[in-house]
């Protein structure tokens, strides 16, 4: 069992890896830039953003951590410390969809010594290459780099693609001395996910990376850009996405306030890894939702709107839900209680009412089991084993519910206790799954952090 705390990253880790971006690029180390981009929670708006619902996230002290430092040219070059080979590319290469240059029949340049399996995590840097080029960014200056992420935690469903994504859009950014806003940064790495890699998630996991301050719940209105997502005549657009950082009452501005000290964050690990992309569970949910929504805004007279669940009235649902088939049904009453709970949660959090914020988070889960339909058994063992777990405030899946983890708060002097009593419930449970898990973390206690960041040569 792993246990972090603390401020992240620390001064020795961002000392390896500079040592090890001036290794690969023959640069002094005082030169090698490090980007930041921390892995996300979802307290609160579990599986509605897509649908344009309310959502709240809060980043943690665990994530990527990209080295890097400007080529003298066009050149990329890219090794990380989870997967073999070297990614090679152009930054001035035009960059295609992955749908697209399969169907012309285009592969991946790389190395010609590189085994082709051995690079596809390549990808997001170049969906964020795309995602720049779409927007008529004239990139010019390439980068030499090192990428990582935290240990154990790169199927975890805590939005490391995501983080993947942003750390690649801010190193290309910095080294091209291009200002971009965190806002058209989230329009970027939603270009990287929707149509460079083609998988039909929203913006909470953007939005929360680059928008969340520490100690703080953020919370965020999707539904400005939920229309421009699922229509079919998509031109890159940004618009401006309402979000707002939400203080606790005993936390403004010092990271030692009494609620900040209250609690600690648990991630607890199933085992099971599946990347997102290749579930088919995630989008066939989106698209019920989306069915869901088209019905009910016919029956209301609304057809002509986007058929999203944001533009749905609650009352128009209560009148209608009769004419939505059962699993249609389930999806949206997810949506309209999660959105309801997510306000009332906004409202507890800058209470200090730390109780009932858990009471919702595990009411959240609750929902996302029996009304989404999302979590396979070992997932829902270890959401039941939480529930009766000493200390745990609240506790849900996290990310799609398909793999990964199970987020809880707890009370912070019973964090450890806690987090021995899931290794041992939970290995009794899926014995095989827990086994996994030798090589890496069974249960990790986190703290809050900040928002995704470049880290230049002095620690800040």
């Amino acid at each position: 069992m792993g246990v972090v705390s603390g401020y992240w990253p620390s001064e020795s880790e961002l000392d390896k890896i500079r040592k090890k971006v001036a290794e690969l690029s023959g640069r002094d180390a005082q030169e090698v830039r490090v980007v930041v981009s921390p892995y996300r929670i979802c307290p609160l708006g579990a599986h509605i953003d897509h649908q344009g619902g309310t959502v709240s996230a809060m980043t943690i002290n665990k994530g990527i951590l990209l080295g890097f430092v400007p080529s003298d040219d066009t050149q990329v070059t890219l090794q990380s410390g989870q997967f073999g080979g070297e990614v090679r590319l152009r930054i001035d290469e035009v960059q295609l969809p992955k749908h697209m240059s399969e169907t012309n029949g285009l592969t991946e340049q790389m190395d010609s010594s590189t085994p082709q399996e051995e690079c596809k995590w390549g990808n997001y840097a170049r969906g964020a290459i795309y995602a720049l080029q779409s927007k008529g960014n004239h990139l010019k200056t390439g980068i030499t780099g090192f990428i990582c992420g935290s240990e154990g935690l790169d199927s975890s469903g805590l939005s490391s693609s995501a983080a993947v994504g942003i750390a690649y859009l801010l190193a290309f950014e910095s080294a091209n001395g291009l200002v971009v806003s965190p806002t058209e940064n989230i329009e970027y790495d939603r270009l990287i996910e929707n149509e460079y890699l083609g998988l039909k998630n929203g913006i909470l996991d953007q939005s929360a990376i680059l928008l969340s301050s520490y100690g703080c719940l953020t919370f965020m209105n999707c539904k400005i850009l939920c229309s421009l997502e699922n229509s079919d005549n998509y031109r890159p657009h940004v618009q401006t996405i309402k979000h707002k950082l939400i203080h606790p009452p005993t936390v403004q501005n010092n990271h030692e306030g009494d609620l900040g000290n209250a609690y600690k964050i648990l991630l607890a690990f199933s085992g099971l890894k599946q990347a997102l992309t290749t579930n088919p569970g995630y989008n066939r949910r989106v698209a019920e939702c989306q069915e869901a929504a088209k019905i009910l805004l016919r029956a209301s007279g609304d057809e002509e709107m986007e058929p999203v669940l944001s533009n749905v009235k609650p009352e128009v649902f209560e009148a209608h839900k009769s004419k939505l088939e059962a699993n249609l049904a389930k999806r949206a009453e997810h949506y309209f209680s999660e959105n309801e709970r997510v306000m009332k949660g906004l409202e507890a959090w800058a209470s200090g009412n730390l109780k009932e914020f858990g009471e919702l988070i595990t009411a959240s889960g609750l929902s996302s089991i029996q009304n989404y339909e999302c979590g396979c058994e070992p997932l829902i063992q270890l959401y039941q084993v939480l529930l009766k777990t000493p200390g745990v405030l609240g506790t849900r899946f996290s990310g799609a519910g398909f793999r990964g983890c199970c987020i809880a708060f707890v009370e912070a002097d019973k964090a450890e206790e806690a987090a021995t009593f899931v290794v041992n419930e939970y290995s009794k449970l899926q014995p095989e799954l827990a086994s996994h898990l030798n090589q890496g973390p069974a249960v990790l206690i986190c703290d809050a952090s900040d928002s995704a960041r470049v880290i230049s040569n002095t620690f800040s």
